[in-house]
Order: structure tokens, then sequence, then C-alpha cells
């Protein structure tokens, strides 16, 4: 994971503005809190199922990154397989690098 996107992830937590642990982020999904999900990698297929079909129903963008040590550092916990970011300004801001980088990977992965 990009540091860029760890220090926006530590600085959202900081600020209140992240939902972590399975059953919060699924809530924050319900409420209409959440504007960007983020999912490990190494989340199992059934939490991957469940976290993209409560996105897909709610209309909250998922992003599957890194693996959940890494979540979970980001944001000064223990491994995090699941993180809501509920502010929509440190949504806009990672969604976009997010979304940059997977442009690149997505071109980087047909070129080779």
């Amino acid at each position: 994971m990009h540091e860029k996107l760890c220090s926006l992830l530590g600085l959202a937590m900081r600020a209140g503005k992240i939902k972590h642990g399975e059953d919060a982020v699924l809530q924050a999904v319900r409420s209409e809190q959440a504007k960007l999900v983020m999912l490990a990698n190494d989340a199992s297929d059934a939490t991957f199922k469940k976290m993209n079909d409560k996105c897909s129903y709610y209309h909250v963008k998922l992003h599957q990154i890194s693996d959940r040590a890494t979540l979970g550092r980001c944001i000064g916990k223990e491994a995090r397989v699941s993180i809501a970011v509920i502010d929509e300004g440190f949504a806009k801001s990672m969604s976009k690098w997010l979304d940059t980088e997977n442009e690149v990977d997505h071109i980087e992965k047909r070129k080779g």
C-alpha cells in the first residue's frame, strides 16, 4: 500500500472518520454513513461477498487493497479486514488516489 494512502487512513482515524471491523463497517454501510469501504485482499470469500453485496446495494464504493496487517497498521490497530470511511472529504481523496492507482495497475497488467 502506498504511504500516502496509509497516511490519509491514519489521519482519518485520528479524526474519528473511520469505522473498522466487519460489524461496524456493515452498520456504517446500512446507515448510509459509509462513503468508501476498503477490504483487505486476504479477506475470505464469504466476507468479500457480504461486503460487495452490501456496498453494491447501498451504492458505496468498495476497493480491495493490501492485506489485513497493513490496513490495521495504517490506522494504528491490529490486523483489520475492512475499513469504512465516513467522511466525504477523506473518501474523495482516497478514492481519487485509489482510482488512479488501479488504472496504472490495469495498464501495467495489460502490457505484461
